[in-house]
């Protein structure tokens, strides 16, 4: 059984759901002299990619990239591994970015690394919000909103040839 899949953005789309957001999280920090985009590792560092770009061809602001590592299908049982120094992190802004939110786990679970160390504060942003939210996590950033069944599956693709599906 073949599923059909839909297309719900198209690649200019995306980049504009990218732009506006890149925008908000500029104006909520734009004291900042400097923040930390973390990517969830795969699709939500691709997009922690795109947005601290964005970002930092908007603003004056200096965008760090780091990559947040985690097994998402056993989080609890894995480690939680940034690829820089905690101390980088240290006091900083942090904008937590995966590319859909679906329950919240792999969200909460990636928090681990800066809940151990003093942040300034920790902010989320994904590209689409599917709200079946079953942790506490509510993205302040968020790209587009997206109704769906649990058993629907959504597909984001970031890079040459940009959209999300949703089959």
């Amino acid at each position: 059984m073949v599923s059909e899949k839909t297309l719900i953005l198209d690649g200019a789309q995306v980049k504009q759901k990218i732009r506006r957001m890149a925008f908000e999280i500029y104006e909520n920090n734009f004291k900042e002299k400097a923040i930390v985009i973390a990517g969830i590792d795969g699709q939500g560092y691709v997009l922690a990619k795109l947005l601290a770009k964005e970002i930092e061809s908007i603003s004056s602001i200096e965008a760090k990239l780091v990559k947040v590592s985690l097994d998402k299908l056993a989080p609890q049982q894995g480690e939680v591994i940034l690829d820089c120094d905690v101390k980088e992190v240290k006091k900083k802004s942090i904008i937590l970015v995966d590319d859909v939110l679906n329950t919240g786990r792999t969200l909460a679970y990636g928090l681990k690394p800066f809940l151990d160390t003093e942040v300034k504060k920790i902010e989320t942003a994904v590209l689409v919000n599917r709200s079946h939210a079953n942790f506490p996590i509510y993205p302040q950033y968020t790209g587009y909103a997206l109704a769906t069944t649990i058993k629907d599956h959504v597909e984001v693709v970031l890079g040459k040839e940009s959209a999300v599906y949703l089959s």
